[in-house]
């Protein structure tokens, strides 16, 4: 039976407890040396891994800085072929920068060969990349018809393009699309000051006439 003496103990008992853990909290200590509490890592993206990779196991392999990786070489029935003009050289790279030619003649100029997968942004964005280069305003779809001439070859309707900087010292720049059947679009650009160009500009055109996708000249 419990009495009032034996009420009053309890209460006690039970308020000394109370405090005593009041003062484990009020006492806990951070080791020394850590200011502050750990931080929680943020966690990777889903499905991908820190820094923008793609996850293992799967896709294709991301590059570094957010690049697209370089389309895989083309078979041989479906690898542009020309015929180089004379005293011109060529080296064969493969990727997206798939040659680089040199002509024969010196100056500043510069001659590639780039094959992108699909339609690559289409003919009237890369023309206006182009114009950008150089310093050109841009072109709506009638003025892209105006500055376009077609060159027909064995490997396609070839779009030929001849872009010239404003400005006493003039760059200039021959470039060609092609959008070939297999599904790789293919450009051909020959840069450099207007001198040079205008040098090697039948040489350049003769090369473009002569494209073709096999021995025989079918596409």
């Amino acid at each position: 039976m419990l009495t009032p003496r034996r009420i009053v103990i309890g209460m006690a008992i039970c308020l000394l407890f109370a405090a005593c853990k009041r003062e484990e909290v009020g006492h806990m200590r951070v080791p020394k040396g850590t200011d502050n509490p750990p931080e929680m890592m943020p966690q990777a993206a889903e499905g991908g891994m820190p820094g923008g990779g793609m996850p293992s196991g799967g896709g294709a392999p991301a590059m570094g800085g957010g690049e697209v990786a370089p389309p895989p070489p083309p078979d041989p029935a479906n690898t542009l072929k020309w015929t180089l003009p004379a005293g011109w050289t060529e080296k064969l790279v493969g990727g997206m920068r798939y040659a680089t030619l040199t002509p024969a003649t010196p100056g500043k100029i510069e001659v590639s060969v780039v094959m992108l997968p699909g339609p690559a942004g289409g003919e009237l964005a890369n023309v206006n990349r182009w114009r950008g280069q150089l310093g050109l305003p841009a072109v709506d779809d009638a003025g892209l018809a105006a500055i376009r001439k077609a060159i027909p070859t064995q490997a396609g309707a070839l779009g030929l393009y001849d872009i010239v900087s404003e400005g006493t010292v003039k760059t200039r720049m021959i470039a060609a699309l092609l959008a070939a059947n297999n599904g790789n679009t293919w450009f051909l650009k020959m840069t450099g000051d207007a001198e040079p160009l205008a040098a090697n500009q039948a040489d350049f055109v003769h090369l473009l006439e002569s494209l073709h996708f096999d021995a025989n000249g079918a596409p």
